[in-house]
């Protein structure tokens, strides 16, 4: 853990008499001239104190960006300060590879072969006008820890030397000419739109495509979904395959197994009988492990499973802790995609019958009233395997939530009855992704794929505590013109992938920094306001998407499926709800519009969890709220800690942010709420996920259900969950319309412990992952680590 810089010895100007320290004191200096709550001798005395005999210019401009770190938790500036060191730092080295200005840098990828020869061909084509697009201040937008990610994580190194050959500015402006239509004249106005907004931190793409934009191997895509194979051993194997592909170039997976036969069916070929789905589970999971994502991200992969299925009481037991590891999956994310028929009968302490789908293969495909009247015809004929009481079965999928984070809970009947591709026969959606955001139809022949980018919402509210809703028109419009370029462009590591993604070109705008909204407009999170505002900016970006995708569609066709889509019968997503529109007579216009020209995209909105792109970005993640005003980030160069920059300003105003403040945030794992000497409005303001009432989260979600055509990462947080807690959460999200949930987050797995003095040894450091934690991939995930997760944005 690194410790925060002692206060600056008595003799700080006689240790920066020499060269390099008179000069990094008068860089600290110049740094923070509009920086007046830091103190850069303070900085620089900790710097010298860590320098050796060798120790040149730049290592102890990087001892200085690590003592500044320290101090963040002390004042959220130093944050800036110490972005403003590596922003140096990382100009030097790109530099030193040739990298002096963007074409520059272009020119360098290429040479190296990193850079794909059509976007070094537009740049050099371009290469004035581009390199006039760079905003030299731009920078300074970021915080140290977002700096520190796209450092460490996204600028393309040399494949030799292993230095950056591009700066942060270089890096966003590859990425949107990675994107650009052509190579003409005019593109260069659209690129230069999209970097705009990537160099502002309005709007950023998902990972994939931030890391592969303009390179030699453009696969631009978050999500795919791939159907159950089929009860057959080549389907099986041959989904192995398609999985690794998909992985290997840094995809996400959501799969279903519903189709495959349980265990003790009988196999007709062999006389034999089935192992069911755990053996073939378990080769995945070895598989998802061994092909991680380019060598950058772990593999992942979540398995979907339906609640029918007679092997669902093993499918609960696959992330155990316990048991034979033969029967465990320890790399697969678990999620259950549950009927309506199944809640009712949890609701009515009905039975529940499970099947094997050798015997009923037919319910895989059906949903709704058919999917009842299957269902109850297979009970009848006495086909189940076994009948247990349903609200057993849902205890067991509530204990497997409790003890690991998985099991999601998604729901079927209501992801397919509004899904805009499932108007015809035989159009069924089978699973939801990774993160359970993405909603798309599949087949066996047919991939889903999503393309994913976000919003940044804090950046819309104006001084005047209003949303600039024409700039965020504008943004969403770019934004959907470029996720739409994706799908022309995009490398697809499978033929299935790319034929499903050519014919519903679906895309999924997403947003992050909804609590740093409310945080600017001093929006309890669980409030009406909160909730009414959140609601009404989901409607602002579903209108603006759609007339975005209405105007591609003018200029380039529907897209090839349109005809098979509800909205081509008239039929919007907001629709299917009994809403109150806030821009009647722009939806009205739009309608009009979309029976005209139809929509470029199938699909156009799904919250994703943002986890790295909302740090890069400095805000919080996506839709939820903050999970503590006090949080570790890991870096390559040691623990620090951060404090939410709002609660810090909120309380220099009252008087009230000194050290007694700080030792007491750190005892109370970053919570206000014992804190008598401030306000009890500020206390509520700045409560975290796990003192916010859940239902308020779910009513949230359920309010702004209507403007998402796809779904949204929904996390629940229960300091301490209990079976009957969790069943009465789940059953309310259930009837209140929510399409899919994401994981449920308990507080042992994410607990502050108590902070380090600077006396204290390393080993006594905040915050640590339990050892008790049930879930042992809770730290790839960890809320308070959001730019290390490995499976998400």
């Amino acid at each position: 853990m690194t410790i925060a810089p002692a206060d600056p010895a008595s003799g700080i100007i006689e240790q920066a008499a020499d060269g390099p320290g008179a000069a990094l004191l008068r860089t600290l200096t110049d740094l923070t001239a509009d920086l007046p709550d830091t103190d850069p001798g303070r900085v620089a005395s900790a710097a010298l104190r860590g320098r050796n005999a060798r120790s040149d210019a730049a290592e102890l401009r990087g001892l200085a960006t690590d003592a500044a770190a320290g101090l963040i938790s002390e004042d959220p500036a130093y944050s800036r300060l110490a972005a403003r060191l590596l922003t140096r730092h990382i100009a030097d080295e790109a530099a030193g590879q040739g990298a002096v200005s963007f074409s520059a840098s272009v020119a360098v990828g290429h040479r190296e072969g990193l850079i794909a020869d059509r976007t070094a061909e537009f740049v050099t084509l371009h290469a004035a006008r581009l390199d006039a697009l760079i905003d030299q201040d731009a920078d300074d937008r970021f915080g140290y820890f977002g700096l520190r990610t796209l450092y460490s994580r996204y600028l393309l190194r040399h494949p030799i030397t292993r230095q950056v050959i591009e700066t942060p500015q270089h890096f966003m402006l590859r990425v949107a000419s990675g994107l650009a239509e052509d190579i003409s004249a005019g593109a260069v106005d659209e690129v230069a739109a999209l970097y705009g907004l990537m160099s502002r931190l309005d709007y950023l793409p998902s990972s994939p495509t931030l890391f592969n934009s303009g390179t030699r191997h453009p696969q631009m895509s978050s999500c795919y979904l791939l159907d159950s194979p089929l009860d057959e051993l080549d389907s099986i194997y041959s989904r192995y395959h398609q999985v690794a592909r998909l992985s290997k170039h840094a995809g996400g997976i959501g799969l279903s197994y519903s189709r495959i036969r349980a265990r003790g069916s009988l196999i007709r070929g062999t006389n034999g009988h089935s192992n069911g789905i755990v053996p073939f589970l378990k080769t995945l999971d070895a598989s998802v492990a061994a092909v991680n994502q380019g060598g950058r991200r772990k593999g992942a992969a979540a398995i979907y499973l339906e609640t029918w299925h007679a092997d669902i009481e093993e499918f609960l037991e696959l992330r155990d802790n316990t048991g034979e590891d033969a029967r465990r999956t320890h790399n697969l994310n678990l999620a259950h995609w549950i009927p309506d028929e199944f809640m009712r009968r949890v609701e009515a302490d009905a039975d529940w019958s499970l099947f094997s789908p050798a015997d009923v293969p037919g319910l895989v495909d059906l949903w709704g009233d058919e999917f009842d009247a299957a269902y109850r015809g297979a009970e009848a004929e006495g086909l189940a395997r076994k009948t247990i009481p349903a609200r057993e079965l849902y205890g067991r999928m509530m204990r497997t939530l409790a003890q690991t984070g998985n099991g999601w809970m998604t729901f079927k009947d209501a992801s397919n009855r509004t899904a805009n591709q499932t108007a015809e026969p035989g159009k069924v959606v089978h699973s939801s992704n990774l993160c359970t955001e993405i909603l798309e139809v599949t087949d066996d022949g047919e991939t889903a794929v999503c393309n994913l980018g976000s919003v940044n919402l804090g950046s819309f509210v104006l001084a005047s505590g209003v949303i600039d809703w024409e700039r965020l028109d504008e943004t969403v419009r770019t934004a959907v013109t470029f996720l739409d370029r994706v799908v022309d462009i995009n490398f697809y590591p499978t033929e299935q992938a790319g034929r499903s993604n050519a014919k519903w070109r679906p895309v999924g705008l997403g947003a992050m920094g909804l609590q740093d909204v409310f945080f600017k407009l001093r929006l309890p999170f669980d409030s009406p306001e909160a909730k009414a505002l959140s609601t009404k900016i989901a409607e602002r970006i579903m209108l603006a998407a759609y007339e975005a995708s209405c105007a591609l569609a003018e200029r380039n066709g529907p897209l090839p499926a349109w005809s098979q889509t509800r909205a081509a019968r008239g039929v919007l997503h907001p629709d299917h709800y009994d809403v109150a529109l806030n821009w009647p007579e722009r939806w009205d216009a739009l309608r009009t519009r979309v029976a005209e020209s139809g929509m470029r995209n199938s699909l156009l909105l799904a919250i994703a969890p943002t986890a790295t792109i909302a740090s890069i970005a400095g805000v919080y993640e996506c839709i939820e709220p903050q999970v503590s005003n006090l949080f570790k980030r890991e870096t390559l160069s040691g623990e620090f800690l951060q404090v939410n920059a709002y609660l810090v300003q909120e309380l220099k105003k009252l008087g009230v942010w000194d050290a007694q403040t700080r030792e007491a945030l750190r005892e109370s794992s970053g919570s206000v709420q014992g804190f008598s000497w401030i306000p009890a409005d500020v206390r509520a303001l700045y409560r975290t996920a796990w003192e916010l009432p859940q239902r308020g989260l779910i009513d949230m979600a359920a309010a702004r259900t209507p403007f998402l055509d796809q779904s949204q990462s929904l996390n629940l947080f229960l300091e301490t969950p209990t079976i009957g807690k969790l069943s009465s959460m789940y059953a309310y999200a259930w009837k209140q319309g929510l399409k899919t949930t994401y994981y449920l987050r308990s507080r042992p797995a994410t607990r502050i412990a108590r902070a380090a003095s600077a006396t204290a040894p390393a080993a006594a450091t905040i915050p640590v992952q339990q050892a008790s934690a049930p879930d042992a991939d809770a730290i790839a995930c960890s809320l308070e680590n959001p730019e290390s997760c490995e499976a998400c944005q």
